[in-house]
């Protein structure tokens, strides 16, 4: 027959030493079997070793109760606190005195909560014994046999069952295991000395088995800096068994006030498995990375890890992610006011820190069009009914920063580095290997959504030289085998097809947009098409700072280099020209301090070599931009310069300062063309040079005959396109065009003509330049009725006339500016008379161009005025149309 006393009025029951450990300060619990003979029996509850003690004591069990008549019927147990063996633990059996038969076993009451213990209590000098053992300290080790957990009580709370002879505190405890796993200890009388409690989950963690043998400490965690606090976890959770699931979906903000209510002051690692009952369905949880921080004023955060030694204490202010495990049929709910889990951002990012100058405006467009959207909480996005943006296509010139942006795009990212694949790359020899090698970039992407769902990290790939794979389908740009066709249905398929992934963003990058397939180009694949194009002068100065900041830091760049003024004069200059620019103009601070008469050796000086304003003058006639001024083209147009011979010369370039002003303003004309039309050497070509130059735009180009000698009518289609496309890169942009007749290959016998030039020629005269984008065309032709009869005259928004030489002051003019004749005014006089005693003529009408070379072929002659005067007289004679207006 058992019965309990109540052991805080019986002194005896109160306190007895175990003979077993012989630890004489550890409480220990009795509990009186009476025999049938009225015998006292003393069960010690929780020794391994049922000690039994026969004492000759009176029928009452204690003092505090009152002797009975006849023999004490059994009854159920009475527990306080500490001393209640918990339900089916083996160890809570009543003997019978007589035949010493195990008698049927009491059902104790379930382990009763310990008040758990302040994030305080774990500070090391604390003072008393909370959150260790009285009269036991760091350094002491146990060694325990695992069993399995007591009850539910202590597997739904992550706690591990110990002896409480061995561990007699009344506060939960901190135990390292194998000095790996930290797990929280709560003291128990259903756990015998030299035994320790761990759930089915825990064992999973620590990877033990019931016959191994665990080597236990305390843990301080305190010991392992001041970070021991949890700002975050990502927790994977799951349903703990396929019979007892839910279908309703578990809220985020819920299931964190549920953990921090059972689980605050626990430590928790990486790795760590533990079960938690959640609507009397009970739930896996699997921590996957934590972020310690510091709970002081001035927090710090450490990066998040998933290090198993990266360990931290839980607490109301712990931040939680979850994620759902892809073997369970559990929901989760997207939150409306917890951010993404992962954020993809990283919160110290700073544009600036990047390296790339001159794309702010763009690098925040991308930042607003892909990853804006993913930095809010899943359940507003949900809410808004939305789909991220899954692509973005970089196209521009080369060398203006499409390819450094989708290096530099890592930096801002918070953990997972994006994978970066060159178009070429993806092709293979074998047949299906590269369909294989677009499947392998989003298999990663793949696995993960189907794990996670929309709590997925954002998973980059940047896509270089697009346009090596994914050209136009049936182009036969694969040699006919149909391979390219073929990768670019994959990656269609992969970026919008049956299959939606939320989780990726492909980054592409190409020269020629033109040559991408359009089915990828639509919103839902490569939706955001982001041109990439020449810096303006702000730019420019973030580029030359960058490229020059170590210089300025390391004081080996002079006082006299101005950034703002190279800023100015590197119009149209790319990223990479403004690189190579800077490398240049350190080349001949290099050569300044090179030894004379050596290659190789280098001058004493060198310690004091800085680069100063000449060495980047002197770079600049050295680096040329592809998309700058044709300046020696030009030079050659304006060889002799411009003669103001005449009123009629200044009025022309006036009238062109005009148009040239009104392309210039923003809101004015983006387009306008004019045509100069004149005799044959009347200086069109240099006054349309002049007119290009003095503008001041950043990109002036002239198409000249010339320059397409030989080519075929394609070539020459190409030639002109290429150069129309160049001009739309650039904000401010001068074509001329120059002979426009001969361009359309016109000639009067036939008469023949090119039409497929001239439709390319009056499509590029009348095509409006992009957004933002200005453009002047400046074309010249001595056949004005030739471009009536092909109808392109009236394609030009405005024509200016040129004259001839006309009159003989004008005549006297040139002659005077050439300063050809060492007579002066008096062998200028005698020319002119004797022309007009030759020609018998009042007007000259001959062409500027004739003129200054009749003035260098009379130079090689010993008289000059004579000679110039034959030579003027017979151009006179031959050509006397110098009158505006009269047919050419």
């Amino acid at each position: 027959m058992l019965q309990a006393c109540n052991t805080e009025q019986h002194a005896k029951c109160q306190r007895r030493p175990s003979r077993h450990f012989g630890h004489d300060y550890l409480l220990m619990t009795v509990v009186h079997v009476q025999d049938r003979q009225g015998k006292i029996d003393d069960l010690i509850v929780g020794d391994a070793h049922l000690l039994l003690e026969l004492a000759p004591q009176p029928r009452a069990l204690c003092p505090s109760q009152p002797p009975r008549d006849g023999p004490v019927p059994r009854q159920s147990a009475g527990y306080s606190n500490y001393n209640a063996p918990p339900a089916n633990n083996g160890y809570g059996y009543g003997f019978d005195s007589s035949d010493r038969s195990p008698a049927p076993s009491y059902h104790a009451q379930p382990l009763p909560p310990r008040t758990p213990q302040r994030p305080g209590a774990h500070q090391r000098g604390g003072g008393g014994s909370r959150g260790g053992v009285q009269g036991q300290g760091q350094g002491q080790v146990w060694r325990l046999t695992p069993v399995k957990s007591p009850d539910n009580s202590f597997t739904f709370r992550n706690l591990v069952a110990v002896s409480s002879q061995e561990f007699p505190s009344n506060d939960d405890i901190q135990l390292i295991i194998n000095g790996q796993f930290v797990v929280s200890a709560r003291a128990t009388n259903a756990i015998a000395p030299g035994a320790i409690g761990l759930s089915s989950e825990q064992r999973t963690w620590m990877a033990v088995a019931l016959t191994d043998t665990l080597q236990v400490e305390l843990f301080d965690i305190f010991a392992q800096g001041s970070q021991a606090y949890l700002g975050s976890i990502d927790i994977e959770i799951g349903f703990a068994s396929k019979s007892k699931t839910v279908e309703a979906a578990y809220d985020q903000d819920e299931l964190t006030k549920e953990v921090v209510k059972v689980f605050q002051n626990q430590v928790f690692a990486p790795g760590q498995r533990f079960l938690m009952d959640s609507r009397s369905v009970p739930l896996t949880l699997v921590v996957k990375t934590v972020q310690l921080m510091d709970l002081s004023e001035k927090a710090a955060s450490s990066p998040p890890s998933s290090d198993p030694a990266a360990r931290g204490i839980v607490t109301p202010h712990t931040r939680m992610n979850f994620f759902k495990d892809a073997r369970t049929p559990l929901n989760l709910k997207a939150s409306n006011r917890r951010p993404a889990a992962n954020a993809i951002i990283a919160p110290d990012f700073k544009f600036e820190d990047m390296g790339i100058g001159g794309l702010d405006a763009e690098f925040s467009t991308i930042f607003r069009r892909a990853f804006a959207s993913r930095i809010f909480p899943p359940g507003l996005v949900e809410k808004l009914g939305i789909q991220h943006v899954k692509g973005i296509l970089l196209y521009g010139p080369p060398g203006t920063g499409k390819t450094l942006i989708a290096r530099q795009i890592g930096k801002m990212l918070n953990a997972r580095e994006p994978k970066v694949i060159n178009g070429p790359e993806v092709l293979n020899k074998y047949v299906g290997q590269s369909e294989e090698n677009i499947r392998k970039l989003f298999a990663d992407a793949e696995k993960e959504y189907k794990q996670k769902g929309d709590e997925s990290g954002l998973h980059i790939i940047i896509f270089d030289e697009l346009d090596a794979v994914c050209k136009q389908r049936g182009s036969g740009s694969a040699g006919g085998t149909g391979v390219g066709d073929s990768v670019v249905n994959q990656l269609l398929s992969k970026l919008d097809g049956v299959d939606q992934l939320n989780n990726i963003l492909l980054i592409g990058m190409t020269n020629r947009m033109d040559m991408i397939d359009d089915a990828l180009l639509r919103p839902g694949r490569l939706e955001v098409h982001m041109e990439i194009s020449l810096p303006d002068e702000h730019g420019r100065q973030q580029i030359l700072k960058i490229h020059t900041a170590k210089m300025r830091a390391n004081n080996v760049m002079d006082r006299d280099v101005d950034l703002v003024e190279l800023a100015r004069a590197t119009k149209n200059f790319s990223g990479a020209e403004i690189g190579g620019l800077v490398k240049s103009a350190t080349s001949f601070a290099f050569n300044r301090h090179v030894k004379v008469g050596t290659m190789a050796g280098v001058s004493d000086d060198v310690a004091s070599m800085k680069v100063n304003r000449s060495d980047f003058q002197r770079a600049l006639e050295e680096v040329k931009p592809a998309f700058g001024v044709s300046e020696e083209e030009l030079a050659n147009c304006l060889h002799g310069g411009i003669i103001h011979f005449s009123s009629h010369i200044n009025d022309i370039l006036a009238e062109a300062r005009l148009f040239v002003e009104q392309v210039r303003k923003l809101n004015s004309t983006p387009l306008f063309s004019v045509c100069l039309h004149g005799p044959a050497g009347s200086g069109k070509t240099a006054l349309a040079a002049k007119i290009a130059i003095d503008s001041g735009y950043p990109f002036i180009k002239l198409v000249s005959p010339e320059d397409m000698v030989g080519f075929s009518e394609a070539l020459k289609i190409n030639h002109l396109t290429k150069i129309f496309m160049d001009a739309y890169k650039s904000p401010l942009s001068v074509v001329v065009m120059d002979s426009i007749e001969r361009i359309v290959e016109w000639v009067p016998i036939g008469p023949r003509f090119s039409n497929p030039i001239l439709q390319t020629l009056v499509t590029l005269l009348r095509k409006q330049p992009q957004k933002d984008r200005r453009l002047l065309i400046l074309a010249t032709t001595t056949q004005r009725t030739v471009l009536q009869q092909l109808d392109i005259w009236n394609d030009f928004n405005a024509d200016i006339p040129v004259a001839n030489v006309r009159t003989y002051d004008e005549l006297a003019h040139v002659i005077t500016d050439t300063a050809a004749f060492k007579g002066g005014a008096s062998d200028t006089q005698r020319a002119i008379a004797e022309i007009k005693q030759i020609t018998g003529s009042d007007t000259v009408g001959v062409g500027i161009k004739k003129v200054l070379l009749a003035v260098e072929t009379a130079k090689q002659d010993a008289d000059m005025v004579g000679r110039f005067a034959g030579v003027m007289a017979r151009a006179v004679a031959e050509d006397n149309r110098g009158v505006i207006g009269t047919t050419y």
